[in-house]
């Protein structure tokens, strides 16, 4: 068959317990082999698999199980969905690998010496530590801080030049935004002594 339902081991679990089908329709339902449909049903294979019900989402009807049961050598068919469904990848946090952790604060310094536009949050977020980190090292009370040296966490490869770029563009707006603020604030001020 050349589409499979979702979650394929999990719908034949639920076929196995709740059906009268045949092991070699479900297989071929489910893209699986006989015998792996066969030892769900023994309980040898699929433990601790919840089962998925292929009506509910769509995939089947209780018509098309209900015909199938009674012939042997029918085979089920895969609803065709009429909507697409989009899934958002999710963003996963950025993994560091363990060779680099330790550069991680020395970038976090680099950062703070050459770019002070950038907050806590950005610093963080491009080399991938915490915001505590990032704090303790702008004061000066980072538990190592005697040891370290600025580098570049681009040359480090802890961000992309990209997102290093990106980060410096933001922090640049957010900056000009709060100075104009301040301009607002001075000339309503000074309306206001008027």
């Amino acid at each position: 068959m050349s589409e499979t339902p979702f979650m394929p081991k999990a719908t034949a679990v639920w076929l196995v317990e709740n059906t009268t089908l045949t092991f070699k329709q479900i297989a071929s339902f489910c893209n699986l082999h006989e015998l792996e449909v066969k030892g769900i049903a023994d309980g040898d294979v699929a433990k601790g698999i919840k089962a998925y019900n292929p009506i509910l989402a769509g995939q089947l009807t209780r018509e098309e199980i209900d015909t199938c049961s009674k012939d042997p050598l029918k085979f089920l068919k895969l609803n065709q969905k009429t909507e697409d469904v989009q899934v958002k990848e999710r963003k996963r946090p950025k993994y560091t690998p363990l060779s680099k952790r330790q550069d991680r604060p020395d970038a976090i310094l680099w950062l703070i010496k050459n770019c002070s536009d950038l907050t806590d949050g950005q610093i963080s977020k491009l080399v991938g530590s915490t915001k505590g980190t990032v704090s303790l090292i702008r004061k000066r009370s980072y538990w190592n801080f005697s040891n370290l040296k600025p580098r570049d966490p681009v040359i480090l490869a802890l961000c992309t030049q990209d997102s290093f770029e990106k980060a410096l563009a933001k922090a640049k707006r957010r900056v000009e935004r709060e100075n104009k603020a301040k301009l607002r604030e001075e000339k309503k001020l000074k309306a206001n002594v008027q």
